[in-house]
Parts: C-alpha cells; sequence; structure tokens
C-alpha cells in the first residue's frame, strides 16, 4: 500500500467530520490514509477539488485528528472484496467484514462507482423474476434487469417485504445493501436469509446508524460492483435489494452541507437525480451473461411523493411498487416492463386475468362507498363486495405467498365464487378453458332450488 502513496499534506482544516487539505494528483473518490498525531491510522475519501484543496471525508470521523496530522493519498478510488469467496458474509460500509468469519484481505479486489453499461452490450428486458408474492407477480411482474423503488413511509413493513422478495425470488444471487439500519433491522435480514436457506448466495453490506455517514454513501456502489461482477464474470442473475436510499440521499445531503455546496430543493444538493441515476442505470441485462436487477426501497417523508428523493427516483425507475395500510396497493403500483413478459413466458390467461381482477376491484371500491353512504345497493354490487374483500384476503395480504401459476388458478377461483361466466366479459375460451366448471354447476344449482 505505501508504494501506492502519490503525496503526503498536512491537514488546513476540520470541520466535523471533513477535513481540507492542500493536495495535488488526487482524484475525486480518492482514497487516503490520515496518520493522526497518537499513531493511528484513519480511511478518508476525497469528495471535493477546488483547485488545489482536496476535500476529504473521513470514515470513522473528524474526532481525535489534529491539524498536524499527515494525509498520504493511495492513488485508487475505493475497492471492494470480489471473489466466490463472499457469498454468505456481511460486509460493513467500509468494506470490511463484520461478521467474525476469516479474513479476506488476500482476496482480489475491484473498484467501485464504475460507468454504466454501453448500450450496444443490453439485451431488453424478457424475463420474469418470479416473487411469490401475489400483487407483484400477478398485476406488476418483476422483470430481469428492472430497476424498481418501493414508495412506502416510515412505520410501513417494507423490509419484511424485502426480505420476503430476496428468500422467494428466483434469482441467482441475492446481493443486500442496507444502509442507516437499526441493529433490529440488520439482524432480522440477515436471520431471515440464514433461516429461508439463502445465505450461502448472498452477499450482504451494511451500515448502521450508529456507522459513518460516509460508508453509507459506499454501500450501494458496493453492492452494485459485485453485483455487476458476478453477472458478467459468471453470469448469474443477480437481484441486489437496496434500503433505504433516501437514507442514502440523506448522508449525501449532509456531506454537501459539510462541505458548503450550495442546496437545491429541501436542502438536497443539485446532483441528487444523476446521483441516483448512476445508481441505477446499473440495472442491466447483459449481452451473452448474466443479469442485474435493483429492488429498492424508497421511504417517503409524510407520504408526499413530491419529496425530492421519490419525485426523483419516479424519472429514473421502470415503475414503482406503493406499499401503505400494510398492503401493495395496485392503483399506485406499476412496472414499465410487465408487457414484456405477460402473456409470453407467463401463462396465457394473465393479461386477461390482470386486467378482471383490477377492473372488478375498482368497482367494489365504488360499491363499497355506496353501502357506506346507505345508497340502495343492485345484486351485482353485493357480488362486488365480496369480491373485494377476497380480493383483499388473498391477494393484497404482503404476508400471502403462492406460485404464480397458482395465484392464476385463485383468481378463476375467487371470480366463480362471486359472479357468473357472463358477467366478466373476458375471451370466451379463456372462460371456457379456465372458468372452474364444478363451482359454476354449483351456482347454477343453488340458483335453481332458490327459485331464480
Amino acid at each position: 500500500m505505501l508504494a501506492a502513496l502519490v503525496s503526503k499534506t498536512r491537514v488546513l482544516e476540520i470541520v466535523g467530520d471533513m477535513i481540507r487539505v492542500e493536495a495535488t494528483g488526487c482524484a475525486l473518490g480518492d482514497l487516503a490514509a490520515v496518520q493522526n498525531v497518537d499513531g493511528t491510522t484513519s480511511t478518508a475519501r476525497v469528495t471535493g477539488l477546488e483547485r488545489s484543496i482536496a476535500t476529504l471525508q473521513v470514515f470513522t470521523g473528524g474526532k481525535g485528528i489534529s491539524t498536524n496530522a499527515r494525509v498520504s493519498f493511495l492513488g485508487h478510488p475505493f475497492e471492494v472484496t470480489f471473489s466466490n469467496n463472499i457469498l454468505g458474509r456481511i460486509f460493513r460500509g467500509s468494506g470490511e467484514p463484520i461478521d467474525g468469519k476469516p479474513d479476506l484481505s488476500g482476496d482480489p479486489k475491484i473498484g467501485v462507482a464504475g460507468p454504466t453499461v454501453n448500450p450496444m452490450q443490453r439485451v431488453l428486458a424478457s424475463r420474469m423474476i418470479e416473487t411469490e408474492v401475489p400483487m407483484i407477480d400477478l398485476f406488476n411482474c418483476l422483470v430481469e434487469s428492472q430497476k424498481i423503488p418501493i414508495f412506502s413511509v416510515a412505520g410501513e413493513p417494507f423490509n419484511p417485504l424485502l426480505a420476503r422478495i430476496g428468500f422467494q425470488a428466483d434469482a441467482d444471487i441475492v446481493v443486500f445493501g442496507g444502509m442507516g439500519l437499526i441493529f433490529d433491522d440488520y439482524h432480522f435480514f440477515r436471520t431471515q436469509f440464514e433461516e429461508h436457506g439463502i445465505f450461502h448466495r448472498t452477499v450482504m453490506f451494511v451500515n448502521q446508524a450508529s456507522d459513518p455517514i460516509v460508508e453509507r454513501t459506499l454501500v450501494p456502489d458496493m453492492a452494485l460492483a459485485v453485483a455487476e461482477k458476478f453477472a458478467v464474470e459468471q453470469d448469474k442473475r443477480v437481484l441486489v435489494l437496496l434500503t433505504d436510499m433516501t437514507a442514502y440521499a440523506d448522508a449525501m445531503k449532509e456531506i454537501g452541507v459539510a462541505q458548503e455546496r450550495i442546496p437545491a430543493t429541501r436542502g438536497y444538493m443539485g446532483d441528487l437525480y444523476t446521483q441516483l441515476a448512476q445508481r441505477y442505470e446499473k440495472a442491466c441485462d447483459f449481452k451473452g451473461a448474466g443479469s442485474v436487477t435493483i429492488l429498492a426501497v424508497t421511504t417517503m417523508p409524510g407520504d408526499d411523493v413530491t419529496h425530492p428523493v421519490p419525485d426523483n427516483t419516479g424519472y429514473i425507475t421502470e415503475g414503482q411498487f406503493y406499499l401503505h395500510d400494510g398492503v401493495l396497493d395496485p392503483f399506485g403500483s406499476l412496472s414499465r416492463l410487465k408487457q414484456h413478459v405477460i402473456g409470453k413466458v407467463t401463462r396465457e390467461d394473465h393479461s386477461q386475468i390482470m386486467t378482471t381482477m383490477i377492473r372488478f376491484y375498482a368497482s367494489s371500491k365504488e360499491a363499497a362507498q355506496k353501502q357506506a353512504m346507505a345508497f340502495e345497493l343492485s345484486e351485482f354490487d353485493h357480488k362486488l363486495i365480496k369480491y373485494g374483500g377476497l380480493f383483499k384476503t388473498r391477494f393484497m395480504d404482503i404476508d400471502v405467498s403462492m406460485p404464480l401459476e397458482d395465484a392464476l388458478d385463485l383468481c378463476w377461483q375467487t371470480l366463480a365464487e362471486c359472479f357468473d361466466p357472463e358477467e366478466l366479459l373476458m375471451k370466451q375460451e379463456l372462460v371456457d378453458k379456465y372458468f372452474p366448471k364444478k363451482t359454476a354447476a354449483a351456482k347454477a344449482a343453488t340458483a335453481e332450488t332458490s327459485g331464480e
């Protein structure tokens, strides 16, 4: 490492966790070693350059650093360990293992925060990632190489949902990046991955709430760097789970304020869109190789979708899953790539079932409003209200888990329990093929007995 040092200089100014030094020959993102007067050494990262003055963020914080400290630039950006040995391992935001397992310092390292993929090497999304979450698989499919957030608010069970998708999704490798997690959340994810038998093919990068802010900004870069490497070099289908990207944006805001940069909307820096896009655009189906799919939690302060973080995220990503009141909202959720797989790699009735189920659920909401306002309800209104209750219980509850084929069959069963075949307004060949015959016969017998 000493051979890589490009210059040494003293500290000019200390502002919180930021230090400023006079330096030449260093680049934005380069690492530096801060040698304190007490003999200890801290790692720092160049976060700003202005003429001959470099601004560095110290990983362990500015406490204990004096202006007499010596700064040595290492001549390379931040790197993360990459080999098959990182599977089943947990790393902190600085890239160091925190699971007590063998040291990996001798394993190869790769740079993080590299450029996005050449569009000529990208393949059009055409394969589905089945999650066994009905509201995703049925109505807003997760497609390989997709970048999509879970929009939610604090207090919603977005972390349990993210963990479920992680251990149920049909991906080869799961890369988890946690930013600003409390210990309970970190322990929850680790326990869930272990208990469901996917920990051996999972890599975890965790920044806890008590860890340095600068490490929070490195977590997505490390997670995406190793995910891209697995996809390109080992042809793996990699699912990247990130939580919470709002904590990531807040960390960037805090660093920007410490650098005395002029803020934009609500205190966030003007390059927020660029910083988010550079990470999300790592999602890719590589030509002749594997794929990287990104599913990231984005919390909305005050349930405000116009907040800068979700607002900018919506312009970058290909839809969103909207989680509120403990359910995935079928109206607020959207997958812009689902048309690439529905009815093409899924069953022929998928498209018709999807639109019919949502159409009846929207009508059931209107019937429920009429009931609440004491309007007289028709026989069909009562059918809609019954259907709405079944739809919420069988499909919208995020604890419900079932394969896509079973979910499609349950859709037909639910429709048969509430409506007659001619009320569905679906293609007749699909009704003839999939509508449960026994249920239809039973309904006819009941109607005849009652004299209808």
